[in-house]
């Protein structure tokens, strides 16, 4: 069983780019079970066609303890397994929380079968810190996928994620296994994620075109390859799962200093 997290700054397309790499890996018949550990709740919206999951942190707090795996896991597209973390109330309590609460009752109700060949978990926004840095501070998810774009605070963003998964990489095996570029057609685009995954040692495992049907897709409450997957973006997601599935390219990350990514960003015009 491979365990995945998959980091980016907040706003990348973390959730939509997850459930589309599932839903082309299912599609191939792999067995995956998908761990939203987002107070949103949206990590599994696509894969379920639009229905609102009921959290872990929600239904601990309308049922008490003494729950079922049911009761928090649904089946959806390609017989994914879908887990929603939740959160607390706005304002109150730490959503960190709810992904240590939700993976440890998982691991209680013998959710991660012998028959899982994925394990996804989806994390809220760049936090490497805390409660949302369970995934890999706990050894759970051995493998990094850091979602990213040409742009500036995309890429600080993925240097500071860098940081932590090199800080964790110490005590565990935690490690970097590539950067997925959700592209938004910045100039230079390819050209500056491939040098900068090559700066931190890693590699880019795929270029991610941007292209409107995804948001077609979305707003029919479906991935790609469940809308129609027919279209060339569907192909998209297919290599990228292809490329995660084959990878043999996990390293202890290379973080740059400031100075050195804001050189890297000038010398592919992004800085003037």
């Amino acid at each position: 069983m491979r365990q995945i997290a998959i980091y980016g700054k907040g706003g990348i397309g973390k959730s939509t780019t997850t459930q589309n790499t599932v839903a082309a890996l299912a599609e191939a018949g792999k067995k995956i079970m998908v761990v939203g550990c987002d107070p949103k709740a949206d990590s599994t919206r696509l894969l379920l066609h639009g229905l609102s999951q009921k959290t872990v942190l929600d239904t601990l707090r309308d049922e008490g303890e003494d729950i079922d795996l049911e009761d928090i896991l649904l089946e959806g597209f390609g017989s994914s397994k879908c887990v929603e973390s939740g959160g607390p109330e706005p304002g109150v309590g730490c959503a960190g929380r709810g992904i240590i609460t939700s993976i440890n009752l998982l691991e209680s109700l013998g959710a991660y079968t012998p028959d899982l060949d994925y394990v996804f978990y989806d994390v809220l926004g760049d936090v490497v810190c805390g409660g949302f840095a369970m995934p890999i501070r706990e050894g759970k998810a051995r493998e990094i996928y850091i979602v990213a774009s040409g742009e500036m605070m995309a890429l600080y963003a993925a240097n500071n994620i860098s940081k932590g998964i090199q800080k964790y990489a110490q005590s565990g095996g935690v490690r970097l296994g590539g950067i997925i570029c959700n592209s938004r057609r910045v100039d230079n685009e390819l050209e500056l994620l491939t040098a900068f995954a090559k700066e931190l040692g890693s590699q880019l495992i795929h270029f991610v075109p941007r292209d409107n049907m995804v948001q077609k897709a979305e707003i029919n409450r479906k991935t790609v390859i469940d809308y129609d997957p027919d279209q060339p973006q569907a192909n998209e997601y297919r290599t990228l799962a292809k490329n995660i599935d084959g990878n043999d390219m996990f390293v202890v990350p290379k973080p740059m200093s400031q100075d050195r990514l804001e050189e890297l960003l000038m010398k592919h015009g992004i800085l003037d």
